[in-house]
């Protein structure tokens, strides 16, 4: 075992440097096998991220490396309390945003934005950002990346919401931009981020290439008062998903100069599916295969309205152009968050409740196998 042989070395290394106290020179050879291991570049289109908030911990997480297809771990970066992630859009880059306190559970608390090689897994650079991180079960665009990747944008919840503008060029923060009753920050084209806002608008900040605030506008999405949209959308390129607790589907365009509202959609069939229970659930219950235009969504049998961030087995297959049901999927584990690759050869990968991740071949719609405990909370998977 890899740990029976560390403590050797250990113990090996502890004779040694007995043996050698009266030489000044003694020195050990540096283990070879630890820490020398560099992924290639550009990465493989199945390399996936693992995001583990440890929640029987919580003081630190990290994020498993894995290769799905060989079933294979390829290595992990240690984070900070429930760090929010995400991918730069050149894949040379992971960003976390890292929170620190001093003496471990308290003290001097210390946020900073870290930029991971993806080759090395080591850290590349830092910036000390606000102590104002959200500090949340990790979702998707509590952090992300500019299209083309100069800024990357950090929720802050306080709590009055934010986000911090990070100028990944200068390797210093750019701005903090206030968004009072508003959450997240959906990355928009090179400059601009967008944000849902609990009046169901949907506001977009525009910036200058100094990061720096220009203009903001507001759009009429949804009426919270008739549903409930989960916040944790889903995007292919510049077009948002977002779909609530009872199956309607909301896409959003923010190509255009203002943002251009889509038509609107059911996941179920009003008079049999949604009588009978159904209705989508998890955390990231939502990934698009955007080679396939296929959009994927965790559903439940057995809907109930306080329990729909529930896991579960099943997996509903729709035609993004037809809005048409062409399949289903079922693991073998319930599964907690959803993320399909976006190569042509997609893989929906799945996190289930035990650490472990569901694989899934997009092509054939079978499932592969099943990646056991790599993780102790997986909430996240990314790709490049």
């Amino acid at each position: 075992m890899r740990i029976t042989r560390i403590l050797a070395q250990s113990t090996l290394a502890l004779g040694v440097s007995l043996i050698g106290l009266g030489s000044a020179n003694a020195e050990l050879p540096a283990d070879p096998g630890i820490g020398q291991t560099t992924l290639p570049f550009p990465p493989e289109p199945h390399r996936a991220y693992i995001v583990d908030v440890e929640f029987e911990n919580f003081v630190a997480g990290r994020v498993t490396v894995v290769d799905p297809e060989k079933k294979k771990m390829l290595g992990m970066v240690s984070t900070g309390f429930a760090a929010p992630s995400t991918l730069s859009r050149d894949g040379k880059t992971l960003y976390t945003a890292d929170l620190f306190y001093s003496r471990g559970t308290r003290g001097t608390r210390t946020d900073v934005l870290t930029a991971w090689d993806t080759s090395t897994l080591s850290p590349s650079w830092e910036v000390l950002i606000p102590t104002k991180r959200a500090e949340t079960l990790t979702q998707r665009y509590a952090l992300g990346a500019s299209a083309d990747d100069r800024f990357v944008y950090v929720y802050n919840f306080t709590p009055s919401t934010s986000v911090t503008v990070v100028d990944t060029k200068a390797k210093a923060v750019a701005s903090e931009i206030s968004i009072p009753g508003c959450v997240l920050n959906y990355p928009v084209g090179k400059r601009a981020f967008a944000s849902l806002c609990g009046d169901g608008n949907l506001q977009v900040v525009r910036l200058s290439d100094e990061g720096k605030e220009i203009s903001r506008s507001h759009t009429a999405f949804f009426d919270p008062n008739a549903e409930k949209l989960v916040e944790r959308a889903y995007a292919v390129g510049d077009t948002y998903y977002f779909v609530s607790t009872t199956g309607t589907v909301r896409g959003v365009d923010f190509s255009g100069q203002s943002p251009k509202i889509l038509p609107a959609w059911e996941l179920v069939d009003q008079d049999t599916e949604k009588k009978a229970g159904w209705a989508p659930g998890g955390w990231q219950l939502i990934t698009v295969a955007p080679k396939l235009n296929r959009l994927y969504v965790l559903m439940h049998d057995a809907h109930e309205p306080m329990k729909w961030e529930d896991p579960s087995p099943f997996v509903w297959v729709y035609d993004l152009k037809t809005h048409k049901r062409i399949g289903t999927l079922e693991a073998p584990n319930p599964i907690w968050s959803l993320h399909a690759t976006t190569d042509d050869q997609p893989l929906l990968l799945g996190t289930n409740i035990s650490g472990g991740l569901e694989v899934f071949d997009l092509k054939s719609g079978k499932h592969t196998g099943t990646m056991e405990r790599i993780a102790k909370t997986p909430i996240q998977v990314l790709s490049h």
